[in-house]
This record gives C-alpha cells, structure tokens and sequence, in this order.
C-alpha cells in the first residue's frame, strides 16, 4: 500500500477556491484522463488487520488490472497510532485524494470499506462531494456503498455471511458482532439481524456500540437452549474490537460473558474483507462505483 505523503498547500488551495471559479481555472485543461481507484477502510494498527486489507487489495488489483489503486484511513486515531510508532501509512481520504490530483489522476472511484452507512463512511461521502469538480483537480469522482446500505446487500451479506462458516459444528449457533453507532446508519444492524434469522434462526449479531446489544442476545441463546456459540467479526479487518471486545478474557467480552452461561465460545478472528464470499459483495459495489465514473462527463 502507498503512502499518501501529506500536500497541505494543494489541500487548502483546493477548499479554497469557489465553485465559481471552475469554467475559468479550468479552461485549457488537456490533461489526458487517468483513472484510479481510492480503496477506504477505517484502518488498522494490528498485523492481522493489515492483512485482511492486503487481501482485498490484492483483490481489486486482480479485477481491475493496471489501474492505480490507493488506500486511506478514516479513523484519525489510526492514523496518530501509526505515526506514532513511525510506520508508513496511507493518509486521510482529503489528503489521498489531494494527492491523486497532484499525480495526474482526473478520474477516480473511491469504495469505503465500512460496514454501513454511518459516522466514518457519511464523513466520507462529505468529503468526496467537496472534491468533485474542483478546479484543475479531479473531473469525475464516484462513491461505493459501504457492505450494507440497501435491502438486496442486506440478502446477499447475510448469505455471504453464513455460506462462509465452514467447519460449524452441528448445533452451534453463531454470533457476528458488529461496532454499533449513534449515527441513524445503526438501524442496518436490526435489519441484518432480520435477515440472518430468515436463514438461520441461530444466527445473532450484536453491537459493541449500539442497537441489538450482547444484553439484547444473551436471553434469546439461554431460549434456545444455545450449548456453543462461534464469534465473528462484522467487521473489515480482525482488530483491536474482536480481539479484546469480542475474544478478550476480560470478563466485559462477548466471549467472558456468554461463557459465563455455561455456552462454550470459538472465536473466528477473521475479517470480512479477507473472507471471500463477503469481499465479494464491496468488490462489486466498487464495480459500480467504476461504471458510474465512466459515464460521467
């Protein structure tokens, strides 16, 4: 993955400057068209999480030969982590796509690799709209829906989602868990949760952060009578949330607290976008990020 180097006079000079000011500033603008594509994920500090990213990379670069694929982070306290511990990184979404207008680049589809529509990826999708159509920086810029924005993604990740625990002993329900937000985007969960149930009356998710929380699914395994619940991560990458939050011995974990149950616990620290029949699903959504781009003048 590249690291975005920081262009703070080209960022501000493009905020700057007016909508008004387009016809003017770029008229004889005969840069040839280049397309690139601005893969976004929350990020990750953990080896494990950087591995379910190079995975996906290496997906998109597979389906979209010889086009320029980038990455940025979203969460700010990612990105302090890492510069912290003096690793190179990509950059933030603004700086990324500032960059990518200094290369040449006029053309580009960025595809967030959040789980839903809420805080991080709304963030986004206001940053993409201030970059498109600023003057001498990208012609064309198209946004990918996050893994679940619409009921079809609802369906087919909830398939995805269950086709893809091979190994499930008989009997064993299973237990995706996702962040949880304040942010409207949180009703996706609920949704999901109906889903999975319309495949698998033993398939729960539960939040860290919202609504349904562990409190809401620990009575409904005790009624059915659940013996072994195996935990996923509803999440891009196997992080610092499934880890601790999720398989951590703490006795706040989803694993301490349904173990204190009696139910046997088998954590799956995997994530989504190293899973493939899930990948999947973002990979086609960047696919029409990418067919949006072409038709835009």
């Amino acid at each position: 993955m590249r690291h975005v180097k920081p262009l703070l006079s080209l960022f501000v000079l493009l905020l700057l400057l007016s909508a008004q000011a387009v016809p003017a500033l770029a008229h004889g603008d005969t840069r040839p068209d280049q397309e690139a594509i601005l893969l976004v994920a929350f990020g990750s500090s953990m080896p494990e999480g950087q591995k379910a990213l190079k995975a996906f990379d290496a997906a998109v670069r597979s389906a979209f030969p010889g086009v320029e694929v980038r990455w940025a982070w979203t969460s700010r306290i990612i990105r302090d982590k890492l510069t912290k511990a003096k690793t190179a990184h990509p950059g933030s979404p603004a700086l990324a796509l500032a960059q990518l207008a200094e290369d040449g680049y006029t053309r580009v589809a960025v595809q967030s690799l959040h789980s839903i529509p809420g805080e991080e990826f709304t963030e986004l999708e206001e940053t993409v709209k201030r970059f498109d159509g600023m003057p001498k920086g990208l012609r064309a810029i198209t946004l990918g829906r996050p893994l679940l924005s619409t009921p079809e993604d609802l369906k087919l990740a909830a398939k995805a989602l269950l086709d893809s625990q091979s190994g499930r002993k008989d009997g064993e329900a299973v237990l995706f868990m996702g962040h949880g937000t304040g942010h409207p985007g949180n009703a996706m969960y609920p949704a999901m949760q109906y889903q999975l149930w319309t495949l698998d009356p033993n398939a729960f998710l539960a939040t860290v952060e919202g609504t349904p929380a562990l409190d809401d699914v620990l009575p409904l395994l005790k009624r059915n009578n659940v013996r072994s619940v195996r935990l996923v991560p509803l999440m891009a990458v196997a992080g610092d949330h499934a880890h601790n939050d999720m398989a951590g011995k703490e006795e706040d974990s989803f694993a301490s607290q349904i173990k204190a149950l009696g139910i046997q616990t088998t954590p799956v620290l995997r994530g989504l976008a190293e899973t493939p029949a899930v990948s999947a699903l973002w990979l086609e959504h960047l696919r029409d990020a990418v067919k949006a781009l072409k038709v835009l003048k």
